[in-house]
C-alpha cells in the first residue's frame, strides 16, 4: 500500500476509530504475552491434570456468558466507553494478581472476575465502531481493526512464550501494562458514541415509538433467524477454541514442544491475520455473508481437525495456517453481518448475544475437550473439532437458504 493510499485510508475514518485501534494494539499486544499459555502457568503451579485444570477456562468464558448480556444492557444505557473502560481495568487488575495465585480457589477467583471483565470491552468496542462508521464501510473497518489486534498477537505470543521460559512474572507485567495503557488513553481522549433516542415523540406516542424502546432482548428472541445465526456461530467456534486453548499444552505434553518455540503458531496467525485480512475481505465483502460465514467455518474446522494427524512444530503450524484461512473468511464477515441487522437503539444487546455465542464456544470447548484428552485420548480432541465446525457449516447453509429472501443486508458492492 502506497503512502498516498495509507494517508486516503486514514482519512476515511474518524479519529476515534484510531485512537481504538492504537488502544486494542496495546492490550492485545499484553494479554496474548501470557494468554496462550495459561493452561501451561496453571497446570504447572498447581501440579493437578489437564481434565482439572481445563475447566478454569470454562469458568471464565461460562462468567463471561452472563457478563455478554450485562454488557449489552450497559452500552445501550450508560455508554460505550464506560463499560469499555471497566473491562480494561479490571482485566489489568486480574492479570496483575494472577501472577502470585497459588491456589486452585484463588485461580477460579480470577478467571471468574477476568471471565466478567472481558465481554464488556469486545460488546462496547463493536457497538462504537457501529455507531462511528457507516454500514458501507463496516467490513473494512472491522478488518483494520482485526489487521491491528493481529499485528499485535504477532508480537505478544512470541516475546510471551520467551519471557514465560524464564519467568511468568514479566508475561503478567506486559499484560496488567497493556490494560492499563488503553483504558487511560480512552478515558482521556474518547468521547461517548451512545446517541440517547427521544422516548416520546412531540404529541402523542404512536403504537411503534412505545414498545421496541422497552422490549429489550424480548426484540431480539422474536428474530429466530438471528438466533438460529448466533446459535450456530457458538457451536462452531467450539472447533477452533478447542486448538487454541488445548493445542499448547498438547504439543508440549505430547510432543516435548516448548513455550519459546511454540509462540511461533500463534504469531503466525496474527501475521496472517495483518498481510492477509485485508485482501480477504475485500473478496468476501462482495458474496452473501451467511455463505461466506459457513465457508469460514468449514475451513475453520478443517484446521481444527487437521491437527490429529501433526506430529511436531511444521505439523501443529500448517494446522494454525488452515484454521487462519477460516478466521480471515468468517469473523469480519460475521461482525459486519450483526451489525447491519442491529437496529441502532438495540445496537449493543445485538452484539452482545453475538458476543455471547463465542462465550458458549469458550466455554464448551475446553470441558470437551478435556474431557476427549483424560477418558479417550488427546487426538480424540481433533476428530470431535471437525465434526462440530461440520455441524455448523452444514447449518449456516441451511439457514442461507430460508433467511436470504427475508434479508437485504448479505452484500456489499
Amino acid at each position: 500500500m502506497t503512502k498516498g493510499r495509507l494517508a486516503v485510508t486514514f482519512g476515511q475514518y474518524p479519529r476515534q476509530f484510531w485512537l481504538m485501534i492504537t488502544g486494542v494494539v496495546l492490550s492485545t499486544a499484553g494479554g496474548s504475552m501470557i494468554w496462550p499459555f495459561l493452561l501451561i502457568y496453571a497446570t504447572n503451579r498447581l501440579h493437578l491434570p489437564l481434565g482439572v485444570v481445563a475447566p478454569l477456562i470454562s469458568v471464565n468464558a461460562g462468567t463471561g456468558l452472563l457478563s455478554s448480556l450485562v454488557a449489552g444492557e450497559m452500552a445501550d444505557k450508560i455508554g460505550r466507553k464506560t463499560v469499555m473502560n471497566i473491562s480494561l481495568t479490571i482485566n489489568g487488575l486480574g492479570y496483575f494478581f494472577l501472577m502470585s495465585a497459588a491456589t486452585y480457589q484463588q485461580f477460579l477467583i480470577l478467571m471468574i472476575v477476568i471471565g466478567f471483565a472481558q465481554p464488556l470491552y469486545q460488546v462496547g468496542a463493536d457497538a462504537m465502531l457501529a455507531d462511528l462508521i457507516p454500514s458501507q464501510q463496516r467490513t473494512n473497518a472491522y478488518a483494520i481493526s482485526r489487521i491491528a489486534i493481529n499485528a499485535a498477537f504477532a508480537l505478544g505470543p512470541a516475546v510471551g512464550g520467551f519471557l514465560a521460559s524464564r519467568s511468568y512474572q514479566l508475561a503478567f507485567y506486559g499484560a496488567t501494562s497493556g490494560f492499563f495503557a488503553y483504558s487511560l488513553l480512552l478515558f482521556f481522549l474518547a468521547h461517548e458514541t451512545l446517541v440517547k433516542l427521544p422516548t416520546r415523540l412531540e404529541g402523542a406516542p404512536s403504537e411503534q415509538d412505545r414498545p421496541d424502546r422497552s422490549a429489550g432482548y424480548g426484540r431480539i428472541l422474536r428474530d429466530g433467524s438471528y438466533l438460529g445465526f448466533t446459535s450456530l456461530i457458538g457451536l462452531g467456534l467450539i472447533a477452533p477454541t478447542m486448538l487454541w486453548v488445548l493445542l499448547p499444552i498438547y504439543a508440549k505434553s505430547n510432543y516435548g514442544l516448548v513455550e519459546s518455540l511454540y509462540g511461533w503458531i500463534p504469531t503466525t496467525n496474527a501475521l496472517m491475520c495483518v498481510f492477509l485480512q485485508f485482501p480477504v475481505s475485500e473478496v468476501t465483502r462482495h458474496y452473501q455473508a451467511l455463505r461466506v460465514t459457513a465457508i469460514g467455518m468449514l475451513v475453520y474446522a478443517c484446521g481444527a481437525g487437521s491437527v490429529f494427524l501433526m506430529t511436531g512444530f511444521w505439523g501443529f503450524w500448517l494446522s494454525m495456517v488452515i484454521l487462519t484461512m477460516g478466521e480471515l473468511i468468517l469473523v469480519p464477515t460475521a461482525s459486519k453481518y450483526v451489525a447491519d441487522l442491529a437496529p441502532a437503539d438495540l445496537r449493543g444487546r445485538y452484539m452482545s448475544v453475538y458476543w455471547l455465542s463465542w462465550g458458549v464456544a469458550r466455554t464448551l470447548a475446553p470441558l470437551i475437550g478435556g474431557f476427549l484428552n483424560d477418558s479417550v485420548g488427546g487426538q480424540a480432541i481433533w476428530l470431535a473439532a471437525l465434526a462440530i465446525g461440520a455441524t455448523s457449516t452444514i447449518g449456516l447453509l441451511l439457514l442461507e437458504r430460508i433467511s436470504l429472501p427475508r434479508r437485504g443486508l448479505q452484500t456489499e458492492t
